[in-house]
């Protein structure tokens, strides 16, 4: 069969991300079938998808969903409208089946079926595909197939694969040059799930709270090959490296081994780390390290479900800097248990946080299965029934919105080092002014202060 996979992710903001799991489904999936890609970002134009489509005459179109929204309550974008044009355009000019697929599907996938005109739809990992595409050829019904859903019925959520997961050979897609030339950065996993219970976060129901580890030495050598083609920056997309220390130094060693000579980064958990960790990580490349820090008030760190304390994030702040690495912290201000002391702690302590950069969102944008969407029915923020495809955030009762939002305004004023929401249009001006003079990687150290 032909099949025609299509990355609908065009946000640019701070950089273009690479759309990684293509790799993992066109590897699934190619042989037996044939497999081309579109990748939005740089194929925008309907003409241009009209072309492609008339040209290549896919079999089953795929259509991966990575986003929602751009989860930002200081200025909130929904994307469903445009995958909605983007599946019209496909309908005018291909006979072809359309399937969806990705993480922010797998979050709503009974919203999206309801919306969007496809035939199936598949929840969690894209390595289900080629199960879908045999019963397709087969002529076959899909019903038994775990994750595998139309629009006829519930959305039964599958357990995550149990088999490890492999990359393979980095496709030689046209569309790579697209983001080697805007910063340089391709990307890669080396483990899936998360075995942490922060009240907000998705990426247990998307990726299942077991971890599954890629082995050490296929990530180094994935790493390796994406250095030769052309990777000038390498950024780790686990929902948190450090979640197992073990396997995370065995992958930074790993990188060592396989001769990798180009810097990288990635999210980390502020939890104690060994007092040699991000040492070794430093020696292996490691440039950037983002912590998912929330808060620096012990009562909202609870409240959100954090495994760390305050106490924690400044031990590995200081071991990170003495490593010589970059460092960020993520702010999340007014959710769960947050009120104006705890708000007020927080910014008193991250004075205290030397040669950093803070990013900082307000509010809690509300998902399914998560404790907070729980916690939201609870204290009437959510009603039953209510359209999650539209974004809606939680907001601590003891806060008010408009109060908060104007304070941490306030604070960023003077702090260049201060990115509150997507952030200011300056500062993505001065990313591509870089980009474009020949800097790689993420450029938010250029912010630190």
């Amino acid at each position: 069969m032909k099949i025609l996979l299509v990355s609908t992710n065009t946000v640019q903001q701070p950089y273009p991300t690479y759309p990684l799991g293509l790799d993992y489904v066109m590897n699934a999936i190619s042989p037996p079938h044939q497999v081309s890609c579109i990748d939005m970002n740089e194929v925008k134009e309907t003409e241009a998808i009209a072309a492609v489509l008339a040209d290549y005459r896919p079999d089953v179109i795929g259509i991966s969903i990575r986003n929602i929204d751009n989860t930002d309550d200081t200025r909130t974008e929904a994307f469903i409208g445009k995958i909605s044009a983007l599946i019209d355009t496909i309908r005018r000019h291909a006979q072809g089946v359309i399937v969806l697929g990705g993480s922010g599907f797998t979050i709503l996938p009974g919203e999206f079926m309801d919306r969007l005109d496809a035939d199936f739809g598949i929840i969690g990992e894209g390595e289900r595909f080629p199960l879908l595409l045999q019963a397709l050829e087969r002529q076959e019904s899909v019903s038994g197939i775990p994750g595998v859903v139309t629009g006829k019925g519930p959305a039964v959520f599958p357990e995550p694969l149990s088999a490890s997961f492999r990359r393979g050979v980095i496709p030689d897609h046209a569309y790579r040059s697209y983001y080697l030339k805007r910063g340089g950065m391709l990307n890669l996993q080396t483990k899936r799930g998360c075995p942490f219970s922060c009240i907000y976060c998705t990426y247990p129901h998307i990726e299942g709270r077991r971890l599954r580890f890629a082995e050490p030495a296929d990530v180094g050598q994935t790493a390796r090959m994406l250095q030769e083609a052309g990777a000038k920056y390498l950024y780790i997309t686990d929902s948190t490296f450090n979640g197992h220390y073990e396997h995370s130094r065995d992958v930074a060693l790993a990188f060592k081994k396989a001769g990798l000579s180009i810097p990288w980064g990635g999210f980390f958990t502020p939890t104690a780390p060994p007092p040699d960790y991000y040492r070794i990580l430093a020696d292996a490349g490691l440039t950037h390290v983002e912590f998912g820090t929330e808060s620096l008030a012990d009562p909202t760190l609870r409240a959100y479900g954090k495994p760390f304390c305050t106490e924690d994030v400044f031990a590995s702040h200081r071991l990170a800097g003495a490593a010589g690495l970059h460092v960020a912290h993520y702010l999340m201000v007014g959710g769960p248990g947050e009120n104006q002391d705890t708000l007020e702690e927080t910014l008193s302590r991250a004075e205290r946080l030397e040669k950093t950069v803070f990013f900082v969102f307000a509010g809690a944008r509300i998902y399914p299965h998560t404790v907070l969407h729980t916690l939201a029915l609870q204290t009437g923020q959510l009603k039953d029934g209510d359209d999650l495809m539209d974004p809606k955030f939680y907001w601590s009762p003891a806060l008010h919105r408009e109060t908060v939002l104007n304070r941490m305004k306030d604070h960023a004023a003077d702090r260049e080092n201060w990115v509150v929401g997507s952030g200011p249009p300056r500062m993505f001006r001065m990313m591509s002014r870089l980009y474009a003079r020949g800097h790689t990687g993420p450029l938010w150290e250029h912010l630190v202060r």
